[in-house]
């Protein structure tokens, strides 16, 4: 029976590391670099051992080369040039990779899906299709033309279109009105006693979680500790909540006229009861909502009308700016309804002619984007919503983001235990 071939103890040795040879009798890495041969490809060993291809010049006469010259050291460091040929992108990613030490693993890349949801938003309309996007530099927003002529116009693709059609966007300066006002205040931690009360609330137990701790009695919203635990780190806010919220900010600016906005905070419920009805819109049954006789002012005199919309699981925010005679709409993931300016526009004819006998027409009114700050998860987006409508209020931009938003909560569980907004 033939035996195997006879191995020497030098090549045993040889075999305990193997040494990846070039043409000339050099190593191609470095030793420090050698584990990345036992790992890559073979398709990065090959580019890493193989020489460039050189043409030998032919010597008339027979004439017999010259001397080699003394050789160099050839550096440890391997030319990119000489990978400029193998353009796949695992050999770029693999020389890369390389660079890291021997010893450390690289972490595994987190995908921001926040990010990653509002660009594809961002990037497509109602239809799925592809839109233009346009550079906007500081102090500019996106104007878009709400006029009925420009529907009428093309009233054969009128079903299918939106209102964030690239065609109707324009470029505006917008201009700094925002109130002067120290934002510390905003962002002011809460006290000692403060945070042990919230801390209860919060993260205390279960018993007796039916029990009402907050009773509203002007709107008569009652807020049990189950309802307050919405604030809770990854809770998503409910109607009560944002709600009471709203009712505190309203009787914000009623002490303190000359410091916020005149605003109307519509609640959760009325842009649901708006759209209800066999066509999608009905007037009547909102009419009553806004009785001046028990508001004690009419939307007319209002600069800004906040409307909270929420989509399925997702909560978003409209507004109508009296002042300016434009709409805005807020998704703190990016997104875009054109359906809800529609009925808002035509809501707010009926409402100014039923109450004030005026009839304005908002066809000439305009949809106005600007940057918002976005969330970057699945459950800060009623948050977002109550921020929004707080800056606003104030008159101030959204100099926020989503880093804030468990301060936010914990604030805002400590103003409903006080029945009182800052």
């Amino acid at each position: 029976m033939p035996r195997a071939p006879a191995t020497s103890a030098a090549s045993h040795r040889r075999r305990g590391k193997r040494r990846i040879v070039g043409a000339h009798g050099t190593e191609s890495l470095p030793r420090d670099r050698s584990h990345l041969l036992a790992s890559r490809s073979f398709t990065l060993r090959f580019a890493l051992a193989a020489p460039p291809n050189r043409r030998r010049k032919r010597r008339l006469g027979g004439a017999r080369p010259p001397a080699p010259s003394p050789r160099r050291r050839r550096s440890s460091v391997v030319p990119p040039s000489r990978f400029l040929a193998l353009r796949p992108f695992v050999l770029r990613y693999l020389l890369a990779a390389g660079a890291s030490t021997p010893c450390r693993r690289r972490k595994a890349s987190v995908v921001d899906m926040g990010h990653l949801l509002s660009r594809l938003l961002r990037e497509s309309t109602d239809e799925g299709g592809s839109r233009v996007r346009k550079r906007r530099g500081k102090g500019l927003r996106e104007v878009i033309d709400l006029s009925a002529n420009r529907i009428q116009a093309n009233k054969a693709s009128a079903s299918r279109r939106d209102i964030g059609d690239v065609s109707n966007i324009t470029l505006e300066e917008v201009p700094d009105d925002s109130l002067e006002e120290d934002l510390s205040e905003l962002f002011a931690p809460l006290t000692n006693e403060e945070e042990s009360e919230v801390n209860n609330l919060l993260n205390g137990s279960a018993h007796r979680y039916k029990k009402i701790i907050v009773l509203h009695k002007s709107s008569n919203i009652e807020i049990t500790k189950e309802k307050l635990w919405c604030l809770r780190p990854r809770g998503w806010l409910n109607d009560e909540v944002i709600n009471l919220y709203l009712e505190l900010l309203k009787e914000r600016a009623e002490r303190e006229p000359q410091r916020f906005l005149k605003c109307h905070f519509f609640n959760t419920f009325f842009y649901k009861k708006l759209a209800c009805g066999k066509t999608g819109y009905d007037y009547q049954s909102v009419r009553r909502w806004t009785n001046p006789n028990k508001l004690g002012y009419r939307l007319a005199d209002c600069e800004k009308i906040f409307i909270p919309v929420h989509r399925d699981v997702h909560w978003c925010l409209a507004i109508i700016d009296m002042k300016e005679e434009t709409f805005h709409y807020l998704d703190s993931l990016g997104g875009k309804d054109s359906g809800v300016l529609r009925i808002l526009a035509r809501y707010i004819m009926d409402e100014l002619k039923d109450k004030n006998n005026i009839e304005i027409d908002t066809s000439s009114w305009r949809e106005v984007s600007v940057h918002i700050p976005l969330q970057h998860n699945g459950w800060d987006c009623g948050m977002f919503m109550l921020k929004f409508i707080d800056f606003y209020s104030r008159g101030l931009i959204l100099s926020f983001s989503q880093e804030h938003m468990e301060y936010f909560r914990r604030r805002t569980a400590k103003e409903i235990l006080r029945l009182r907004a800052d």
